[in-house]
């Protein structure tokens, strides 16, 4: 059963699902260079897109929560380019891959809200590359709190927060504290 959904487009696209999928936390849905076959939409949990960097260290392309379609620029791909891992157990819908580029061909409404979804991706991936150019540690979690509405993830997910703006997780970790004492 669908938790919640955000918007028709999500619910469009999750009624073509071929199936749910639980997986724990970090379990990996998908590697890089793993064949695209399937479409996931996230139903409970996140799951965070990662580059494994050349020097072992990785970045987090992609933290996609409840009603988040996951990795969608794969669709036009023959191959991912990351690897998806849980970051805590969560719930995904599993649409055909073959079935959702039909889907967008027969149907010029749902092709035109998935254009949209795709813009707002755009949008978010600029906020990201935004907070990214900013030099200090101080100001890249100003932009982040920003653009996440002044909510920090739980404690637990600071790790990957961390990685997300660019810093290590005890520079985060020092930042925070300092944010702390002023409070």
């Amino acid at each position: 059963m669908i938790t919640i959904m955000l918007n028709s487009f999500v619910e469009q696209l999750v009624a073509g699902a071929s199936g749910v999928r639980r997986v724990d936390r970090g379990v990996t849905l998908f590697h890089e260079g793993d064949r695209v076959e399937k479409v996931f939409v996230i139903d409970q949990g996140l799951v965070e897109l990662i580059r494994r960097q050349p020097d072992g260290a990785w970045i987090i392309l992609q933290r996609a929560s409840r009603g988040a379609v996951l990795a969608e620029s794969s669709l036009y791909s023959q191959h991912y380019h990351c690897d998806a891992v849980a970051a805590c157990p969560s719930t995904v819908f599993q649409l055909p891959k073959r079935a959702v580029l039909e889907r967008l061909d027969e149907d010029l409404q749902l092709a035109r809200e998935w254009a949209a979804w795709l813009a707002r991706e755009v949008r978010a991936v600029r906020t990201r590359c935004e907070i990214l150019s900013r030099k200090t540690v101080a100001e890249r979690v100003d932009g982040w709190l920003l653009w996440h509405e002044n909510r920090l993830p739980e404690k637990g997910q600071w790790k990957s927060m961390a990685l997300e703006i660019g810093v290590s997780p005890e520079a985060l970790y020092r930042e925070l504290a300092k944010r702390g004492r002023k409070r």
